[in-house]
């Protein structure tokens, strides 16, 4: 590839909020719809911008410990390195000083703990912005906060040292000057350039210590945080363990922290479900799966009806392991019942990104006729009303929904008109000649260059037994897919066998929904049995004459079996179902009466036949890439819903399937893909943070194209101009419009489709308060605590 991240452009204009969480692409993905989250009974806050349990300070107990779980340990404390991650800011925010923090509409507001003042005292000739340090604020060292820790920073950040190696310089870049003002605790700083987002600068602050030498900078503060200035300190960084212990702030001046100690835990989110049931945790981002554990043990303990699909029992076995498994589920419940779910619309969205570097996205024209193909609101509709969230499409790149200043500018483009997309189709070259006819949705026959995922013929929707939530393998040969187990031929027909993927899969052929249903209840059981199995593993411990490793074959057997019964029908090889041998469903159009073949069903029908559309004689193909993770099933059902709304104007898609880890890197940052879902966060400073996300590419001198975080190609000069006017302008209702302006024309440009903002979903023990979904706002370390 050409296309390529150019690093320098990355670290001059990267701000590290955006990049932290684009490493983990399972952050990014939306979370499973979370079913069952209805129930009067339950507990769950409905607001859609921050639940956290609010309480009074006078009503939580001093001290405790509270286990935080987090993706992974820090790669650095230093929060302005190129390996600082979603760890990294939260550390950063409970020990160190943030001189703005961000509020639940997204609004920079003054740090009191650190800040007496910060105002633009000067406009003309230049801006100059005046900073009065809380006397109070000092160093857990001793030393006060003064300009020295200002001028360090800046120094350090501002780019004109490559001794340093800095992630980002995103307005430290604009600064002429730092100086101490009228004493040590008056801070002057002096724009080469004005810079709207000033706010956003010197948050977090390091010491001189950390910022006074590159030395210091590169690795000072990788594995160790010596020094700091918030409610609590960092103790110890134990990578064995995987935990960063945090403990109060002796010399802190602010507000008590109501916790003794914070432990953050590293626990990917498989394991998260098994922490909750056994009360290892307090705290979790979690998945559909955790959550529903959670609902079901509270509603078994309300007395209120089990919702099919939930809970945590498996199958029964007779006598006396069904009594065994009985007491296991009951004491699980028991804990489960000591936590709630807080949830809220996460300040993050995801997209439909279309690459246009090349091929027919090329054409504007193309573009919009995906745009314009595509129902926002039910893909929204099916992410979100499971979880009583609000589900509207989101209507700007730049602002959330709760955002203040949001306003929806997708008429730039316009709605969802399947004449309209066919329209501006037929305008770029692309018309239907009625032959080749296609069903919506359906996975081109003449499948992309390099579509290969499904090459084994992985059904999109498969979420495949393996042997434990976290999918590790005991060793066995995992006979349901030879090509990931090594095998070099197909197994056997037979029990846990996969089948062959049939000539027309029930998917694509307008099956009814007793067949549909059908097969998701047989993926429901293979789930069932393979937590039964998991947990009978565990307590094999290791011990294959036992009984409960004989268990433990029993039901992943049982799963698999499941398994391939539901794949037997979705693949058309069930007797009886459309698809099968014999049935009307396989017969090709040339079989059938001319009448039946060309006969519309009804608008709307999914089953419609759609003939597609070519340009010179070869049809209109896309290659839609997602991610394979165990985590990114609600990603996959909304990429084939797309591609089914697709299908419908004779656009052809061929899915492919990458694994998680090489998802962004290989694919997206490398522009190998036309269709792609993945999600951006949301910033208070949209001028500063978005401009990279969506700047023109630019020609770099060894004749590659620097794409900044402009993974999908498609930009503007007049973009880039309302970001550098917004980023400049100091009127703040004047800057707001500039970068309304700005998304009206990414809109029109119809390189990313915003579709909806993600669910943010959180475990927290019942008694905890002040801590849980915090949506945009920045957390209060100090005020989280116990109840009384």
């Amino acid at each position: 590839m050409t296309d390529h991240d150019h690093p320098s452009g990355r670290r001059a204009a990267c701000r590290g909020r955006r990049c932290a969480a684009l490493v983990a692409v399972g952050v990014l993905l939306p979370l499973p719809a979370l079913a069952g989250c209805t129930d009067e009974a339950r507990e769950t806050s409905v607001a859609s911008s921050q639940d956290i349990a609010r309480a009074p300070r006078g009503e939580l107990k001093e001290g405790g410990t509270l286990r935080w779980a987090v993706d992974g340990m820090p790669g650095t404390f230093n929060a302005f390195q190129s390996d600082a991650d979603a760890t990294t800011t939260r550390i950063a925010g409970a020990v160190l000083p943030s001189m703005f923090t961000i509020d639940e509409s997204g609004r920079p507001q003054r740090n009191a703990d650190y800040l007496d003042a910060a105002d633009i005292s000067a406009r003309d000739p230049k801006q100059v912005v005046t900073y009065k340090i809380n006397p109070k604020a000092r160093w857990s060292n001793g030393a006060a906060i003064t300009a020295a820790d200002f001028i360090a920073q800046w120094n350090a950040l501002r780019g004109g040292n490559n001794a340093f190696w800095t992630a980002r310089n995103a307005g430290y870049d604009r600064i002429g000057k730092v100086e101490q003002g009228a004493g040590s605790h008056e801070v002057k700083v002096t724009f080469a350039r004005p810079y709207a987002d000033w706010r956003s600068l010197f948050t977090p602050l390091y010491p001189r210590s950390v910022m006074g030498s590159a030395d210091a900078f590169n690795d000072g503060a990788r594995e160790q945080l010596r020094v700091g200035a918030g409610p609590f300190l960092v103790q110890k960084r134990d990578a064995k363990e995987g935990r960063v212990v945090l403990v109060r702030n002796p010399k802190w001046w602010g507000d008590r922290a109501k916790l003794k100690k914070i432990v953050m835990v590293s626990l990917p989110g498989g394991k998260r479900a098994a922490a909750l049931a056994d009360g290892s945790i307090d705290v979790a981002a979690v998945d559909q799966v955790a959550a529903k554990r959670v609902a079901s043990a509270r509603r078994a303990a309300s007395g209120a009806p089990h919702t099919s699909g939930e809970g945590n029992a498996g199958p029964q076995a007779d006598g006396k392991a069904a009594r065994s498994g009985a007491k296991a589920a009951a004491a699980e419940n028991t804990v489960l019942r000591g936590y709630t779910i807080r949830k809220a619309l996460e300040p993050a969205y995801t997209q439909l990104a279309l690459n246009g570097s090349s091929g027919p996205l090329a054409d504007d024209r193309v573009r919009r006729a995906v745009a314009r193909a595509i129902d926002r609101q039910a893909l929204a509709d099916t992410v979100l009303k499971p979880l009583d969230l609000p589900s509207r499409p989101l209507g700007s790149h730049l602002l959330m929904a709760e955002q203040y200043g949001y306003q929806d500018h997708s008429d730039a483009l316009g709605d969802q008109d399947t004449a309209a997309a066919t329209a501006l189709l037929a305008d770029a070259g692309w018309k239907s000649d009625g032959s080749d006819r296609q069903q919506a949705g359906e996975k081109a026959g003449a499948p992309a260059p390099d579509a290969g995922r499904d090459e084994d013929g992985d059904d999109p929707s498969d979420d495949r037994y393996d042997d434990g939530p976290d999918g590790a393998d005991d060793g066995d040969a995992d006979d349901r897919n030879p090509a990931r187990s090594g095998h070099g031929a197909p197994p056997a027909r037979g029990a846990g066998a996969r089948p062959a993927a049939a000539e027309a899969p029930l998917s694509f052929t307008g099956a009814v929904g007793s067949e549909v249903q059908q097969a998701a209840l047989l993926r429901q059981s293979a789930s069932f049995y393979k937590q039964a199995a998991a947990r009978e593993k565990d307590a094999a411990d290791g011990d294959t004459g036992s009984a409960a490793y004989d268990r433990y074959k029993q039901y992943r057997k049982r799963a698999a079996q499941s398994l391939g019964a539901a794949e037997r029908i979705e693949t058309g090889q069930a007797p009886d179902l459309p698809g099968s041998g014999g049935h009307p469903g396989l017969r090709t159009a040339a079989e059938r009466p001319a009448d039946a073949a060309a006969a519309p069903l009804p608008a709307g029908h999914k089953g419609v036949k759609v003939a597609a559309v070519k340009k010179d004689g070869r049809p209109l193909t896309l290659r839609f890439v997602v991610p394979d993770g165990g985590g990114s099933v609600q990603l996959r059902t909304v990429g084939r819903q797309i591609a089914t709304m697709l299908g419908r104007i004779g656009i052809q898609t061929s899915i492919q399937r990458v694994s998680d880890a090489g998802y962004f890197q290989d694919h997206i940052a490398s522009g190998d893909y036309d269709l792609a879902l993945y999600s951006w966060p949301g910033t208070a400073y949209p001028a500063t943070d978005a401009r990279p996300i969506y700047a023109k590419p630019q020609p770099a001198p060894d004749g590659s194209l620097t794409v900044e975080q402009n993974y999908t190609r498609v930009g503007t000069d007049r973009i880039d101009q309302l970001f550098d006017q917004a980023a400049s302008e100091l009127d703040e209702g004047a800057a707001r419009t500039l970068v309304a302006q700005a998304d009206a024309r990414i809109w029109a440009a119809a390189g990313s489709i915003p579709l909806y903002q993600r669910p943010e979903l959180v475990a927290t023990k019942k008694t905890l308060a002040n801590v849980g979904a915090f949506g945009f706002a920045t957390p209060r370390f100090q005020d989280i605590g116990y109840q009384m």
